[in-house]
């Protein structure tokens, strides 16, 4: 069976599920690379003052190399800790907290600067989701989601949302730990066994896989087949480029 309504059809892989938890930073807004240009700014300007013992660790950030296993998805102290640890460099609590601080410092200004925009696909998809019945929530580990949200217009699309002020509230676990999309499901008044969870992540992909939800989906942007490789190493079930490739051919693009 084919779910349509009002002109719009679902691909397979959504039949089976009554509702989707969608990441934002990279997967409704275009904003994870604002992110990981805040974070090089922040943790080049760190190196640059406090190098590494270890010569070979000098080098910058590299949003390709750094940025994907050590910070994405990860609320700001956890990634400052986990890039600064893998450098040898002290991920004490003040350390983290003050390259943290630097890093918020810069997203915020680039944020009220430029603004972000949101991926027509995802817009697409979250709409033919509603018209065939299934409830959608975002979840984020940032607490700028919501502003993030309400500044593309399309915070009213969602039915529900936890960001990283509501996971602080609730003091819900950083991924990979699942409690962020897991709160975004219980929300819907949906098991996760009858959820989908998209996620550009490694962090979380692994974070749906664990929570024990019918599908993850991993999203792409660069389609590169390292990338690819490690969301599915991570428990991704399938990898996207845009989520419009949620849409079964013949569906309005």
């Amino acid at each position: 069976m084919t779910v349509r309504s009002g002109g719009s059809t679902l691909a397979p892989a959504l039949w089976d599920v009554d509702a989707v938890v969608l990441d934002t930073d990279g997967v409704i807004t275009d904003s994870a690379r604002v992110h990981a240009a805040a974070w090089k700014d922040a943790f080049d300007a760190f190196l640059s003052e406090h190098p590494p013992q270890d010569p070979t660790q000098r080098r910058p950030f590299d949003i390709r190399a750094d940025y994907l296993p050590y910070v994405d998805g990860r609320s700001r102290l956890d990634g400052a800790a986990a890039f600064l640890a893998s450098r040898g460099l002290d991920p004490s609590a003040e350390t983290v907290r003050a390259v943290a601080a630097d890093k918020e410092r810069l997203f915020t200004a680039r944020l009220r600067e430029n603004g972000v925009d949101v991926y027509p696909g995802t817009v697409r998809l979250v709409h033919a989701l509603r018209r065939a019945g299934k409830s959608v929530a975002a979840a984020s580990a940032s607490r700028h989601a919501r502003e993030l949200l309400t500044r593309a217009g399309v915070l009213e699309l969602f039915h529900a949302l936890v960001d990283g002020g509501e996971a602080a509230r609730l003091e819900l676990p950083g991924k990979p730990h699942p409690d962020l999309f897991l709160e975004a499901a219980r929300r819907l008044g949906v098991p996760p066994d009858r959820a989908a969870v998209v996620e550009d992540a490694l962090a979380g992909v692994e974070a749906g896989r664990s929570g024990g939800f019918a599908l993850v989906v991993g999203v792409d942007r660069t389609d590169s087949a390292g990338t690819r490789a490690g969301l599915a190493r991570h428990g991704a079930d399938m990898v996207v480029t845009d989520l419009g490739e949620l849409l079964a051919a013949g569906a309005p693009q």
